[in-house]
């Protein structure tokens, strides 16, 4: 398997196929990535969970198909197409596919000392 390019600045990143994406299957892809900023693409089949765990630099996470739980703050917060999360570094948090959904995660990478 060849390994994945990361994007460059001013590349156009397809985010959702046009030809529609196979949500059944869980997967995580650096779709580009800096010392301060990585962005993911999620795939996170129905039922699937990501059990309690804290990044340590600020993340969003947008749903762009989908329902999905995410546990954080004391509370569950469903995110679905269109809904964007935003949590402090360290922030523990747990997410649960509702359905079968496409997320775009962002990170701010932590620097020491900063």
């Amino acid at each position: 398997m060849m390994a994945l390019e990361h994007a460059s600045s001013g590349q156009v990143i397809e985010v959702l196929r046009r030809d529609g994406d196979d949500l059944s299957q869980f997967s995580a892809i650096a779709l580009a990535k800096t010392d301060e900023l990585e962005l993911i693409r999620m795939c996170m089949p129905k039922g699937k969970t990501m059990p309690e765990h804290h990044v340590l630099g600020e993340i969003t996470l947008l749903c762009l198909q989908g329902q999905v739980a995410v546990t954080a703050h004391g509370g569950v917060h469903l995110l679905g197409p269109g809904q964007m999360l935003y949590l402090l570094g360290g922030q523990a948090h747990a997410l649960e596919a509702r359905e079968d959904s496409l997320l775009l995660l962002t990170i701010l990478m932590h620097k020491a000392g900063r």
